[in-house]
Formats: structure tokens, sequence, C-alpha cells
């Protein structure tokens, strides 16, 4: 892979915002959903770059991260302004549109084929329940990274919402799911399994805050795993759920695989 200049990285941030300010001059709403995703992007940028320093990336490895998380969603804002969601199952797929953009916009064409398909196929897998096992070590690598770093700044806007003091709801946030009492049954027996909740078992606000939780078993940094602990992510959504057996159960069996990992990665 050739040196990416530091004038390459100033330059597609600005590219970046350019892009992005082309969405707020619509509504409330978009502008809005349009300032969180940029901020989300921008703190995911932050993200891997503490986690490419903790794990000792070369000065070009760590650009490349860099690059990789500041594209990952690009795709968000034609979605919202298209769709006006979030859900990729009531609109479109926001990672490959992210990549028909970056595409059709040609950002990536000063690079060589072989480091512009790494970042549009790590982009491309950001938001899949599993990466393609067929996949090079780098682009895995550079895959697990960004669903990390991706992580770590969701729970940081969603714990923010959950907290907020103003009451109001954003629909886009919530997936515009009802915010209804109990949990289902089937998130609960994914979670006591130590897997990911299958989005399709979610039937409301709890379930989702459980998934959220839950993205404990897809994260593959000990440094990753120690800032959930030390930000008390998972604390947060804990104080924002009902009080029941099967809840407690949930978090026992998640703080017990973050304490396991913690220690053995």
């Amino acid at each position: 892979m050739k040196t990416i200049k530091k004038k390459t990285i100033t330059d597609l941030k600005e590219w970046f915002t350019h892009y992005v300010q082309t969405f707020k001059y619509g509504n409330r709403e978009l502008k809005q959903n349009t300032i969180l995703k940029e901020e989300h992007t921008l703190l995911v940028c932050h993200e891997m770059q503490t986690l490419a320093e903790q794990l000792g990336l070369t000065t070009n490895e760590r650009r490349l991260a860099e690059i990789i998380a500041l594209f990952h969603d690009i795709g968000r804002f034609e979605q919202f302004a298209r769709y006006y969601t979030f859900v990729d199952k009531q609109s479109e797929n926001h990672a490959e549109l992210g990549v028909k953009i970056l595409r059709n916009y040609g950002v990536l064409d000063q690079f060589e084929d072989s480091t512009s398909n790494l970042i549009l196929r790590t982009i491309r897998y950001h938001n899949r329940a599993v990466l393609p096992p067929d996949e090079t070590e780098t682009c895995l690598f550079y895959s697990k990274l960004l669903r990390d770093a991706d992580k770590l700044d969701i729970w940081r806007v969603v714990t923010d919402y959950y907290h907020r003091q103003d009451g109001k709801r954003n629909g886009a946030i919530e997936l515009d799911l009802p915010d209804t009492p109990g949990i289902s049954e089937a998130v609960y027996r994914d979670l006591l399994n130590k897997k990911i909740v299958n989005i399709h078992h979610m039937k409301n606000l709890n379930d989702f805050k459980l998934l959220q939780v839950g993205w404990v078993f897809d994260l593959n940094f000990a440094a990753t795993f120690r800032a959930v602990r030390s930000r008390l992510y998972l604390e947060k959504i804990r104080e924002v759920l009902p009080e029941s057996e099967k809840i407690n159960s949930i978090f026992a069996v998640i703080h017990s695989h973050l304490d396991e990992n913690i220690q053995n990665k």
C-alpha cells in the first residue's frame, strides 16, 4: 500500500463536510438527524484512531483506518433524506448505498485499486450480522476495528439519548419501535445463549435496548471491552430498562462475558 499523505486525509474530510452540508437545508427533522450522523462519524474517527494507537498501528495504517471510519456511514445522509428512516429494511442497506455514493463521486479514485477496494469492502461489511469468513486477514482486521469503534460511539449516542432531560423522542434513533412493557422471549433466549439479538426478534424499545447490550458478544479487542467498562454504557442502559428477573439474568451473563474478555484478551 502506498503512503497516505496527511493532506489526503485533510482533503477527504473537506469533501465529507461539503457533502454533508448539502443535507442541512431541509426541514428541522432532516437537519437534526444529519447533524446526529455527522457527529457520530467524526467521533467514530476518533474511536478508530484511539484503538489503532493502542494496537500499535503504523501512521499509514492509522490513516487508512481514519478514512474507513470517515466514510463508513456516508450512505446514512441520503438514506434519511430519501426515506426519513435509518431502518435499512424499511429503506435500503445504508452500507451498500454508501459504497455506491463513494463510487459515483469518485472519492477514492486517487488510491490504487487494492486500497480503494479494501476501503469499500470494509464499509460494505460494517453493518452485517457476521463478517464473511473468506475475506483477507487485512480486510477482516479493519472490519473488526471499525465495528468496535462504531459500537463504542453508538453506545454514546443511545445512552445520551435515553438519559436526556427534555423528554423529546426521536423515532429515527428508536427505529420507530413502540415503547411498550416487557421484553420478547426470543430476545431473552438470544442473550442468555450469548448470541447477538436477531433484529427480527425485536418487538419494542426494550428489545432494542437489549440488542444494544448484546453487542458485547461482537467485540474484538481488549481496549474496546475496557472502554465499555470504564464508560458505564451497560449500566446506563440498565437504568432505563424495567426491573425483572429475566433482565437481571441477561445482565449477569453480559457482565460475566465482559469480565472474562477484559482479563483474557
